[in-house]
């Protein structure tokens, strides 16, 4: 499997997405099997103790696994499913989210994806865990 997608290109299609561009997230890196998702950390995305609401933290994996997927199958995607393990509560100024291509297939790619929460000074700490499966639509997905 191979693609012709670009991070130019892998940035228009995030930009196309409202939910995303309502979030901030920005694709900082896409290529080589790989995709690293980031956004800024504000009061809105908080739940009440201050921590990233939950919900956040999963959509910077749902997204990021299927960017990377992308980066082996191209730019017509969906998420078929995924299960993401919530390691400790996620704190700081940005959420970063990491994940590459376990395998690709021709009709599903799996992708695995790490989520950290960075302070101000840079500081990364692993805070969610997630692997998930990603539909190549047109390929009998």
């Amino acid at each position: 499997m191979s693609t012709t997608v670009d991070l130019a290109t892998a940035r228009r299609v995030l930009d196309a997405q409202p939910f995303s561009r309502l979030l901030g997230a920005r694709l900082v890196a896409f290529g080589e099997g790989g995709a690293t998702l980031e956004l800024d950390v504000r009061d809105e995305l908080r739940q009440q103790d201050g921590h990233v609401h939950g919900g956040v933290v999963s959509y910077t994996a749902d997204n990021t696994l299927t960017f990377a997927a992308g980066t082996v199958a191209g730019a017509r995607l969906v998420t078929a499913g995924f299960a993401i393990d919530y390691l400790r509560p996620a704190r700081g100024a940005l959420l970063r989210a990491r994940a590459r291509v376990v395998r690709a297939g021709r009709t599903r790619v799996v992708c695995r994806c790490d989520v950290s929460a960075v302070d101000g000074a840079g500081a990364e700490t692993l805070c969610a865990v997630a692997q998930g499966t990603i539909a190549v639509p047109g390929n009998g997905a």
